[in-house]
């Protein structure tokens, strides 16, 4: 089995005030490095204190979770937007993408800002991030203008897959030991709204676009396939400003989903209700480990400790205890601006995860 990580989390980090403030005041690039560079040193610091088994830069670099991509290809009008619709209170959420208007081009690698200074200064396993190529033809396909360059929402979703592809491999080249594929568009297939919008409001027959969207994050994961890497996909629900868009259990995608996706880990959603039981598992093939997404990046509250024991106990039914590992559900700045939670509730929530784990699986 690949690398166990039991003390696992999404990826991005709660951005310090002075970084978001300076990238909203379009404050001068090195100023902005500068900044990036010294809470990066701080953020791998602390993961390290709190004993999580692998770090990452905390997304500290992105204005998103797939900002990644939008920085390094050109193509994207961020002045626009699909209209989209979220769940929660509080705080209004941030755009995170915007529209394609032309043919896009790569200028650069995606992680060309993130990957040296990571491998320079991670003293132990660390996690680099993508965004799953299903993400962009949802929420970056507008009808009457990006149908002008890319006649169907399959043409632009292979054309992102061979960027996705390419840094993979990159990546997986370069040696980094942990790649993650977020991929939140799953989500779709489980919310019966959802279902519903695909198919009246885009023209998509839900199960052909599974289906899909199956092929194109396999192909993205073959293509860094290498010894001693490890590849994991994050399932979720939404996560912008602790707001959400999606609900529903794994049921309707488990069989297909956990028996086609050629990874070595699932990073799972499993903090509240909306998530369903754990009882999908059973599906998930011998030798998969199953990260356990039990602590909430969303909420301030702090999960106790026999409470999340408890619920491992559970999972364990379907799952052997060897073959699951612990997260909290989702990443806590999937923004920049980041959910509604403060630091000293992340390092908390962390510390539980890493500390559970170690009382779980030693």
């Amino acid at each position: 089995m690949p690398n166990l990580f039991r003390a696992d989390h999404i990826g991005s980090l709660l951005r310090p005030t002075e970084l978001v403030d300076a990238r909203h005041a379009h404050a001068p690039v090195d100023q902005v490095r500068a900044l990036e560079d010294r809470h990066v040193l701080r953020l791998l610091a602390r993961q390290r204190e709190v004993g999580l088994d692998v770090v990452t830069d905390g997304e500290l670099r992105r204005a998103n979770f797939m900002s990644d991509l939008t920085d390094a290809v050109d193509g994207f009008d961020t002045g626009d937007a699909v209209a989209r619709s979220w769940h929660g209170d509080g705080a209004p959420v941030s755009s995170v993408t915007g529209v394609v208007v032309k043919k896009l081009a790569q200028r650069r690698a995606l992680t060309a800002d993130e990957l040296p200074f990571l491998r320079a200064h991670a003293t132990g396993p660390c996690k680099l991030t993508l965004p799953s190529a299903t993400q962009f033809p949802a929420i970056a396909y507008k009808r009457g203008i990006t149908d002008r360059i890319y006649p169907s929402h399959s043409d632009l979703l292979w054309d992102i897959a061979e960027i996705i592809k390419g840094e993979m491999r990159l990546l997986a080249e370069a040696g980094v030991p942990y790649l993650q594929i977020d991929a939140p568009r799953y989500s779709y297939y489980i919310d019966p709204k959802w279902r519903a919008w695909l198919t009246t409001e885009l023209g998509i027959d839900p199960d052909a676009a599974l289906d899909e969207a199956i092929r194109v994050d396999n192909a993205c994961f073959d293509a860094a396939r290498r010894s001693g890497v490890t590849l994991a996909i994050h399932l979720c629900r939404g996560n912008n400003r602790s707001h959400w868009y999606a609900e529903g259990g794994y049921d309707a995608i488990a069989e297909k989903l956990f028996a086609e996706l050629r990874v070595d880990r699932f990073l799972l959603e499993y903090d509240d209700e909306r998530s369903g039981s754990f009882e999908p598992l059973r599906f998930v093939p011998r030798g998969k480990l199953v990260v356990l997404g039990l602590v909430s990046s969303k909420r301030a509250a702090l999960e106790a400790a026999p409470a999340l024991r408890r619920r491992i106990d559970e999972a364990s039914r379907f799952v052997p205890l060897d073959e699951l590992a612990l997260s909290p559900q989702c990443g806590f700045a999937s923004t920049m601006e980041g959910n509604l939670v403060s630091e000293d509730d992340q390092w908390a929530k962390l510390a539980l995860v890493a500390e559970t784990a170690r009382a779980v699986w030693g």
